[in-house]
């Protein structure tokens, strides 16, 4: 059973606004401004992407990145941080030097979030993970150790694709996403598939805080919030 739906994403900035605008041109999408950063919002509800403003600066890799399409790579204005043709994509640096990955492609389409990526020491424990709450297909690709989920529930883009690393996670990820309870499930039951609380509703947030497997934040919202 499907234990929870895609809700949508969120971007750690310290400057929300730059960010925002350089994101909402790369994905195609609109900016509002909200009381704790911008929002970045398409023609459907799980396209929106919330840049929150936070003040701590990246200082690691990001753990959680973005893959985005683009007609050519000059569309998306920022630092190469890979050689040219070393991989079918190109490894480029946010405003802010969050990576993504560009894949150039046509036609590109109006919204152009391709996949979410995380880095993972064990990506087929954090891909069945995910897999366990949001339903979805498994893929392996055995030679290189990647993961993918495609299918599940709710998730307006490609794939989750779960990459092996060697390094530890060891700070908050700046990109995470949140999701939905389906009705009748509650916090425990994500709990008893390996899932940990990191923080309750409160009177500043609405939303439990959790983390799966490997510590990947992410955000629950029940029916009633």
């Amino acid at each position: 059973m499907t234990l929870v739906s895609y809700k949508d994403l969120c971007v750690d900035a310290v400057d929300a606004d730059l960010l925002s605008r350089w994101w909402g041109q790369v994905l195609g999408l609109r900016p509002e401004p909200f009381d704790r950063g911008v929002v970045l919002r398409g023609d459907r509800p799980e396209r929106t992407v919330w840049v929150n403003a936070v003040p701590e600066p990246k200082t690691v890799k990001h753990r959680v990145h973005l893959d985005v399409r683009a007609a050519a790579l000059d569309d998306v204005v920022g630092p190469r941080l890979s050689a040219p043709g070393r991989f079918p994509w190109t490894v480029v640096a946010d405003p802010e030097g969050g990576e993504l990955c560009v894949f150039e492609q046509r036609p590109v389409g109006d919204y152009r979030l391709k996949d979410v990526v995380v880095d993972c020491a064990d990506p087929e424990a954090v891909a069945r993970f995910w897999q366990g709450l949001l339903g979805g297909e498994l893929g392996h690709d055995a030679e290189h150790g990647w993961w993918w989920l495609d299918g599940a529930a709710g998730v307006p883009f490609e794939s989750f694709d779960f990459a092996p690393v060697p390094e530890p996670k060891t700070v908050k990820n700046r990109v995470h996403w949140d999701v939905d309870l389906r009705p009748g499930v509650t916090v425990a039951d994500l709990v008893s598939r390996g899932a940990r609380v990191l923080r309750e509703p409160d009177d500043e947030i609405r939303w439990t805080v959790m983390a799966d497997v490997e510590g990947n934040e992410f955000c629950v919202f029940s029916p009633s919030a």
